[in-house]
């Protein structure tokens, strides 16, 4: 039976517009993805969301490599949309008596991040890689998640919009979710005995 459902935060809870990481790169004279490519690629990626280097060493060290300090630091303030028929979905489910959270790939900043957007208080706990040491989907993110929780992985319902995130959560037996929408969602936990709307 499930007692708890999972949630990645970036893809899922929240969103970013590809289209304004395009415009900072134009206005900066960047070519298209050199932003990401930089800042997504390992080593640096796996520093700053196990907790190694801060958010703000993250950001400069990817203006330092695209050669534009500027640019990294406008992309390092971007804007995210919150999903609010997610947090509705979170609302219910923690109605029925379950244990809502997230398990993010996170930097130091997420706290202070998720407490301006008006996130943290819509869900149980908040689980950030940066403060965990292990990032999805290392096994140990997910049995840290398990031990905090006091819960089973076959007690958990974990739903990431990158397939390959799940692995670690299939390891232990959870029930996983490759994230498409709140309405696939919602289908899926139904499937799981989760009685949602």
């Amino acid at each position: 039976m499930i007692r708890v459902v999972l949630f990645d935060l970036d893809g899922v809870i929240r969103h970013f517009d590809p289209d304004h990481l395009a415009g900072i790169e134009r206005r900066h004279g960047l070519a298209d993805g050199t932003i990401a490519s930089v800042a997504f690629a390992n080593p640096l990626i796996e520093e700053v969301t196990t907790g190694r280097i801060t958010r703000a060493e993250w950001v400069r060290r990817v203006g330092e490599s695209a050669g534009n300090a500027p640019a990294a630091e406008e992309w390092g303030g971007q804007p995210s949309v919150v999903d609010d028929a997610l947090l509705d979905l979170s609302d219910e489910i923690r109605g029925m008596g379950l244990t809502t959270a997230v398990l993010t790939n996170g930097t130091d900043t997420i706290p202070a991040e998720l407490t301006a957007q008006g996130i943290a208080g819509r869900f149980d706990a908040i689980f950030n890689s940066a403060e965990i040491g292990f990032v999805k989907p290392d096994v140990r993110a997910f049995e840290h998640v398990l031990d905090a929780l006091g819960v089973t992985g076959p007690e958990v319902f974990f739903t990431d919009d990158t397939a390959s995130k799940l692995v670690g959560a299939h390891r232990l037996s959870m029930r996983t979710h490759a994230f498409d929408g709140v309405d696939g969602l919602r289908d899926q936990l139904r499937a799981a005995g989760v009685g949602v709307r």
